[in-house]
């Protein structure tokens, strides 16, 4: 007899179906699996021997051969030993599927007791078998919580064969719509135990981070060590709105994938901070290895990337940047495939102004030559810093002056950035591009919106010639001045907001290296 089992399983993040067909006939005692399994999988056959007999159920002594279809791509997971077994348990007709098989879709890893463990990227196989119109799902009860937030299917959370034999007979289902309230419920309980207010003095800098929320533009910080720029960076997102439902969503499909969600918590309503420690891995980074997967810049996705001494990574994954930054996503190609995995943040970075950390310094003398400097910035190429929206120097403050200065909180620029994001939104929906924010425009976009008068344009070519700026840092400036001008609510660009947006290209100036004072670009 032959039973037919649908199933699905990863390739990176992304989730591929799999026919399971069990054949079961007579003749010496046989279970093999075929269709490319992995060593992973070519275990599950003591699991599944095992969790049967252990849940009261003579295995059958027949000649047993399970195919993975299709035959070609190469199977690697633990999430098959439910569906297999189930599809032995339909070869014996303990288990009885109402109706067409390929209605229901199952997904688990089996213990040696019969008992189903948890499993990752419940989530994206979820969402991809209610796109190809599977309704009715058998999951590990572990999973439950995450799997309530895909609408529209049919769920059936089990902890063992047993129960899951008994639920099949009686045609258990419970029915999932109910994901906008556990958004709105988790969505309330955020809080932050850091905030702006911590902050005092450098004014400037927290302006420059106002923009880069507004705007979702990526910003580099300069400074000498103590000058504040880890603290300021980590409270960067305490100004960033709440994710929505679809972002949630998308960034929840990738710590599923990862394995990286907690039973208390199955949706991630909080944007991302990952700040990866300049020693990791070019994987752990990036992403890849022998089983594919996504690295800490998609698990930054709708977040943010910090990057502290910002010189110090690997020139390789600094160079790695630049496709996640130009385009949203990092693709990595290995011998069984291409791998795509979404990569669309904010990316901050936080670096000295040379080796020892005090070129400009006012407290301390700079030990470095000009060749060191030179050499310590050439670690970060042109093309990287052409894609770094916002770049400024942090300034050394009076600690013992600012200390009791008064401060705004997070809750006071994020009501401003809110504002500024729902601008965009309105006045960007009617791109086809789906990601509103200034930064994320093209070209052609940008020029429909940022529409100059003469001064703006003859200050704005000023700044082009003085600082030798590229093409792309033209644009660059020209988004920034169109999200200072939505802070301002302002329809049009205007000098000032022209005037200001040079001003965070701090890094094109060619005196950088020196201590010459920079040009001065005025609107005359």
């Amino acid at each position: 007899m032959i039973s037919k089992i649908l199933s699905a399983t990863l390739n990176g993040i992304e989730p591929y179906l799999i026919e399971i067909e069990v054949s079961m006939q007579r003749g010496l005692p046989m279970f093999n699996i075929v269709g490319l399994p992995d060593k992973m999988i070519n275990e599950s056959r003591e699991r599944i021997i095992s969790a049967i007999k252990n849940s009261n159920i003579e295995f059958p002594v027949k000649h047993i051969i399970v195919n993975l279809a299709p035959a070609f791509i190469k199977k690697e997971n633990s999430i098959l030993d439910l569906p297999i077994a189930a599809g032995i348990l339909a070869s014996m007709n303990i288990i009885n599927l109402k109706d067409n098989s390929f209605n229901y879709l199952f997904v688990g890893e089996l213990s040696l007791d019969g008992s189903i463990r948890k499993v990752r990227g419940i989530l994206p196989i979820l969402m991809h078998a209610k796109e190809n119109n599977i309704k009715n799902i058998i999951i590990p009860y572990s999973n439950f919580g995450e799997a309530e937030l895909v609408d529209g299917i049919n769920l059936m959370p089990v902890h063992n064969l047993l129960e899951m034999i008994e639920k099949l007979s009686n045609n258990n289902f419970h029915y999932t719509d109910n994901a906008d309230e556990i958004y709105k419920q988790i969505n309330n309980d955020i809080k932050f135990s850091i905030d702006f207010s911590d902050v005092k003095g450098n004014e400037s800098a927290k302006r420059a981070l106002e923009i880069a929320a507004a705007g979702m533009h990526n910003i580099l910080m300069t400074g000498a060590p103590g000058t504040g720029k880890t603290m300021l960076a980590k409270r960067l997102i305490t100004i960033l709105p709440s994710l929505t439902l679809e972002e949630a969503l998308e960034t929840t499909k990738i710590y599923s994938s990862k394995g990286l969600l907690s039973n208390k918590k199955s949706l991630i309503t909080v944007r991302p901070f990952r700040s990866p420690h300049h020693t990791s891995s070019d994987i752990s980074i990036v992403g890849g290895g022998r089983l594919p997967q996504c690295g800490e810049i998609s698990l930054a996705h709708n977040g943010i990337l910090f990057f502290d001494e910002f010189p110090e990574f690997k020139s390789n994954v600094i160079e790695a940047l630049r496709e996640p930054l130009e385009d949203g996503y990092v693709t990595v190609s290995r011998a069984n495939g291409t791998f795509r995995f979404p990569a669309r943040f904010i990316f901050a970075a936080a670096m000295n102004p040379c080796p020892c950390g005090y070129l400009h310094s006012s407290k301390h003398e700079c030990t470095c030559s000009v060749k060191q400097i030179k050499k310590y910035y050439n670690k970060i190429s042109g093309p990287i810093l052409d894609r770094i929206d916002i770049q400024i120097e942090i300034p050394e403050t009076n600690f013992l002056t600012e200390s009791n200065s008064s401060s705004e909180t997070s809750a006071d620029i994020l009501k401003r950035v809110i504002k500024a994001h729902e601008i965009q939104v309105y006045r960007n929906k009617k791109f086809k591009n789906k990601d509103f924010y200034n930064a994320y425009l093209t070209n052609k976009e940008l020029n429909t919106i940022a529409v100059l008068d003469d001064i703006s344009k003859k200050l704005i070519l000023k700044a082009m010639d003085k600082l030798k700026l590229s093409p792309r840092a033209y644009f660059k400036i020209l988004k920034i001045s169109r999200t200072i001008a939505d802070l301002d609510n302002s329809e049009k660009i205007l000098p000032q907001h022209i005037s200001e947006a040079i001003q965070y290209r701090s890094l094109d100036r060619s005196s950088y290296y020196t201590n010459v004072s920079y040009p001065v670009i005025n609107m005359k």
